[in-house]
């Protein structure tokens, strides 16, 4: 197996994929090819990262600490892999069939391809599970950077027009989440009751319903939108109307990104005013804000850098936006946990309903201390100081709570 030609093709579709995604489109390729010489390497990153977090290091929440034992972690990883390898080539089926809807040509091969190439962003991403706190950031970002691909893919490899690639797009990722839900479910089942055992369960073929506050409830009304906002799409289609089509299309990608309804985040100037003229008494250089759109999903960054001379601070103010949702579900989700050594330190714990984490390194003097605010923004403080307490002062020039105030600001229900 030459690993090398698929490190190399991984990096081009990530890096460069306007020009990867025609040579992708061009050559030949068949179905075992693809699965062997790229998805079954690419697609293990993910459940090996999860097995090694969940088993080997373990995890923190709610004040408690737990590990899945290592066995079970085996058949987890073993079972998810195989489905996730099912479903991928389900779904390729599913893209093929939907080629002449959007304009494009039927072909298993093709549509596996654009799968397999765009999912490269999410599985090279879901190793960051193992970093502390922003691990499920970056996994996010992951997510958001493989449905772009798969719109910039879609034309040179399914032949849709490209006018018609968003449409494509939404439709593929919401049967993409459903059916990863149901590989969940599966996998949970399985899991459940080999921990549970002989335990009596309450009638199963009750309703299940959770608190549509918690984690799982977030994610079953997540579930929900995608499936009514894919019927109104469908419905929008057979009808002509372009309006109602633009309208479902708009549906779909906020129920992609767990909202109910569409986000814009807030504009370039208004992150930037979040960032005072001085930090500590240190002067404010290098000031920038930048609000990047694809795909009608909007984040705006807005960063700047203060220094004494011998020490620098770097702020930076985040509007998730139209991944308002999934940062939701991280909040809820994200673990409390600490590790130290005798360099330093990392935890992460809530504080006044926020989501905290902070890490120190005495030996550079070297850390970061960032929260999450109204579930949405992030305010971040990195550098090299005199003590993490620097940054934590760094953090709270921040109006956190004018920018808590705005966190539906933007929010247009549907």
């Amino acid at each position: 197996m030459d690993f090398g030609k698929i490190i190399a093709r991984a990096k081009a579709v990530l890096t460069t994929p306007q020009t990867e995604w025609p040579k992708i489109g061009a050559e030949p390729a068949t179905i075992q090819g693809l699965y062997t010489g790229y998805i079954l390497w690419l697609a293990a990153l993910p459940l090996v990262a999860r097995f090694i977090k969940d088993s080997l290091l373990g995890t923190s929440a709610l004040g408690m600490s737990f590990r899945v034992p290592v066995g079970a972690g085996i058949g987890m990883l073993i079972v998810s892999y195989a489905l996730s390898l099912a479903v991928l080539y389900v779904l390729a089926l599913i893209v093929s069939a939907l080629a002449p809807s959007f304009g494009g040509q039927k072909s298993s091969v093709q549509a596996l391809k654009v799968i397999a190439y765009s999912w490269t962003a999410y599985w090279v991403a879901s190793v960051a599970v193992l970093i502390p706190w922003i691990g499920w950031l970056v996994s996010i970002a992951g997510l958001v950077y493989a449905i772009y691909l798969m719109y910039l893919g879609l034309p040179h490899t399914m032949r849709s027009p490209v006018e018609k690639s968003a449409g494509y797009t939404a439709v593929s990722v919401i049967i993409g989440i459903l059916l990863s839900l149901a590989v969940g479910a599966i996998v949970g089942g399985i899991f459940a009751s080999a921990v549970m055992g002989g335990m009596n369960l309450p009638n199963q073929t009750g309703h299940v319903t959770f608190d549509k506050d918690s984690a799982m409830g977030k994610l079953a009304a997540m579930g929900e939108r995608a499936e009514a906002a894919n019927k109104e799409l469908e419905a929008a289609q057979k009808s002509g109307d372009t309006a109602a089509q633009n309208a479902a299309m708009s549906k779909v990608m906020g129920a992609a990104m767990g909202n109910d309804g569409n986000v814009q985040s807030l504009s370039a100037d208004q992150m930037r005013g979040f960032l005072p003229d001085s930090v500590l008494g240190w002067k404010r250089e290098n000031l920038s804000a930048e609000r990047n759109a694809a795909m009608g999903m909007q984040v705006t960054t807005a960063r700047a850098q203060y220094t004494d001379g011998n020490h620098s601070i770097e702020l930076e103010v985040v509007d998730t936006g139209s991944m308002k949702g999934m940062m939701e579900m991280a909040s809820a989700m994200a673990p409390e946990q600490e590790q130290s050594t005798e360099h330093g330190y990392e935890k992460t714990y809530s504080q006044n309903g926020r989501l905290v984490q902070e890490s120190w390194d005495k030996q550079s003097n070297d850390g970061t201390f960032s929260v999450v605010v109204g579930k949405r923004f992030t305010v971040k403080a990195s550098g090299q100081v005199d003590s993490v307490d620097q940054l934590k002062e760094a953090v709270g020039t921040v109006d956190l709570s004018k920018l808590e105030s705005l966190k539906d600001a933007g929010v247009k229900n549907q």
